[in-house]
């Protein structure tokens, strides 16, 4: 296929656990910000939206479908795009409580981290010094000495608790260890392709963010899946942008949003999800490349579709 039919997998991560919203004005917070904010990322080219939420009063994150169900049915009423929950939560969840939505609401595609590891955000402190919540300067300090954990266990647990639900999984891989953890479950065929691997670079605990550590993550994938994966690249914080176009010239897909990176350029916040897809689009475009659409990137990563959920 010729680089000018390619077409680009664009995932928006609208809000998540790790940024407080203390930290940005724009951070989706509310049901009907997130449900805004999710339609408007789509309509400006993205075929996936990641979806965490969080409690409307203080804006903690939350695991409990209730505040899903706030936002989730009202997003597959105005918009045909595909809807990804995740099952990461927050790092200091227990997975049980971290697979709740998507075992209850059945989404076409769940996030799935794929290993234990220290989590750290403490280093936003350093930027950060005033916050609304009590929980939130706590939040960030905690993570000197918290592991976010996904045993073996943990992830066979999530994998075979929605066997039966046609949920396909986003691979959140934070470092090489992981791609060898997917194999190991796709090998014991617990975990099957079509694979959609999003690879994460630049969080303190994982991998970084130099070119010849992306460029091992892609070997690597492609040694162990072959054509039985679609790569794509998470890059956090400043390096969103530019680790997505890397992954664009690499014939890989994209992510961006809110849940990482606040940034818009140097101390400049991004004002929505949406500047942030638009400004993925351009540079597919001038690339010479497509982003896919919703029915498009069904139809790549074999998802079940949009009638078939639980909202």
């Amino acid at each position: 296929m010729s680089a000018r039919q390619k077409k680009v997998i664009v995932t928006c991560a609208v809000t998540g656990s790790i940024h407080t919203p203390s930290m940005s004005p724009y951070l989706p917070v509310s049901a009907s910000e997130i449900e805004n904010a999710a339609v408007d990322a789509a309509e400006a080219g993205a075929s996936i939206v990641h979806l965490h939420a969080r409690l409307p009063h203080n804006g903690q994150p939350s695991q409990d479908p209730k505040h899903f169900m706030a936002f989730l049915p009202n997003i597959r009423k105005r918009s045909n795009v595909v809807i990804n929950l995740t099952t990461g939560g927050a790092p200091n969840m227990q997975v049980e409580e971290r697979l709740q939505p998507a075992l209850q609401l059945k989404p076409e595609v769940a996030s799935l981290n794929m290993g234990s590891m220290n989590f750290g955000l403490y280093p936003m402190l350093d930027r950060f010094h005033e916050f609304q919540h009590g929980w939130e300067r706590d939040y960030l300090e905690g993570s000197r000495d918290r592991v976010f954990k996904n045993t073996f266990s943990d992830i066979q647990y999530i994998l075979e608790s929605c066997a039966d639900h046609g949920t396909r999984f986003e691979i959140e891989c934070y470092d090489i260890g992981h791609l060898y953890t997917t194999a190991h479950f796709l090998d014991r065929g617990i975990l099957k392709g079509p694979l959609l691997i999003q690879s994460v670079f630049g969080l303190l605990g994982g991998i970084g963010v130099h070119p010849e550590d992306v460029l091992h993550m892609k070997r690597t994938a492609d040694r162990l899946f072959g054509d039985d994966y679609y790569w794509s690249v998470l890059g956090a914080g400043k390096n969103q942008i530019p680790l997505a176009t890397m992954s664009a010239t690499m014939g890989g897909n994209v992510r961006v949003g809110l849940e990482d990176s606040l940034w818009d350029g140097p101390g400049m916040l991004s004002r929505s999800n949406a500047d942030q897809v638009k400004r993925v689009v351009s540079i597919l475009h001038a690339l010479n490349l497509e982003p896919a659409t919703p029915d498009e990137t069904r139809d790549m990563l074999q998802l079940k579709g949009g009638a078939q959920v639980g909202f």
